[in-house]
């Protein structure tokens, strides 16, 4: 039998267990509980896919899980207490791409490296920015909001979830590309920026799909655009930036799950096949279909080839969009 046909028969035995405990050598320690930390403040999109995950991990590696948060000093204190914890699975990092592809670029003295301080374990999800704006306003693409910040320049001002956050490095190369000044009001995460978008505290913003979709799908924001090459399946009627003349390159986000470096290979292999059978499991499926989020699920290797490409992609794209975080 070739590799491929050695890599399909594996992908579907994983699918057709996925609801019975992995049937492979225990690697982790047992009766141990696992710690999956994240670095943001509960509510966050970030966090309720952390916890969605780590109900569905429990039953498949037969141990007990459970997420703490860590946020603050842009990754820092969570990136610190993952890379210092015991190298043999219970203790594991749930990020965001912002964190660990963006920070890198953005802050030249982190006290971590991404690469060399953690080993990736298996992608979770990923997906796009959309923009919006309230309901209520005259804007119905993305010209109509162009035009409108142009005519009041420096009076209007966007939201994103905190500085350096993939959302508003994406408004920052929006306003770079088209020559637009308007004021960042940087937030302690998506939620917070959303209320104020809602209450027309600010004209704008960014947000990842898991966290606007449910919103314009309760008639709270309209859809403006989103930053992938192709219409998103998931909001198929609005228009990509791309499409209407404004493009700003493929901005995707995504989340994944990592432990410290210097974790043995039984056990990341073990805890990668775990994501990707929980992320294929219907309820899981249809939870984050209901959140707009993608699912991803990959091996270790795909994980650590994407974490390299994003690192570099981002690098530049920062230097372009002019970002300064203070």
């Amino acid at each position: 039998m070739n590799a491929s046909l050695n890599r399909r028969a594996a992908t579907q035995l994983l699918i057709a267990g996925a609801f019975a405990p992995l049937e492979v050598m225990a690697q982790l320690p047992a009766g141990r509980p696992i710690r999956i930390l994240v670095g943001v403040a509960p509510g966050n999109a970030t966090d309720a896919a952390a916890r969605q995950l780590a109900l569905r991990l429990a039953p498949l590696l037969k141990q007990t899980l459970f997420v703490e948060n860590k946020p603050g000093g842009h990754g820092a204190i969570v990136a610190d207490a993952v890379r210092s914890a015991p190298k043999d699975g219970t203790t594991l990092l749930f990020s965001s791409g912002g964190q660990l592809a963006i920070n890198p670029s953005l802050y030249p003295h982190l006290n971590y490296d991404p690469q060399r301080d953690f080993e990736p374990v298996s992608m979770v999800g990923r997906g796009y920015l959309y923009l919006a704006v309230r309901p209520e306003s005259p804007f119905h693409s993305v010209k109509d909001l162009i035009d409108h910040v142009k005519a009041h320049a420096g009076r209007v001002s966007y939201g994103s979830g905190g500085n350096g956050t993939t959302q508003h490095l994406a408004m920052e190369l929006l306003k770079k590309k088209n020559g637009l000044d308007m004021a960042h009001i940087p937030y302690r995460g998506s939620p917070m920026a959303l209320q104020d978008l809602i209450g027309g505290q600010i004209l704008c913003l960014f947000d990842a799909g898991a966290s606007i979709l449910p919103q314009a799908r309760q008639g709270r924001v309209r859809l403006l655009g989103v930053t992938a090459a192709q219409r998103d399946p998931l909001a198929p009627e609005t228009p990509t930036l791309r499409e209407q003349g404004f493009d700003i390159g493929e901005v995707m986000v995504w989340s994944g799950l990592l432990a410290p470096s210097g974790t043995p290979k039984p056990v990341i292999d073990q805890l990668s096949e775990a994501v990707r059978a929980a992320v294929r499991q219907p309820d899981y499926i249809e939870y984050a279909r209901a959140t707009g989020g993608s699912l991803a699920g990959s091996t270790s290797e795909e994980f650590k080839s994407l974490l390299a490409e994003e690192i570099a992609t981002w690098g530049p794209l920062v230097k372009q969009s002019g970002a300064r975080v203070e």
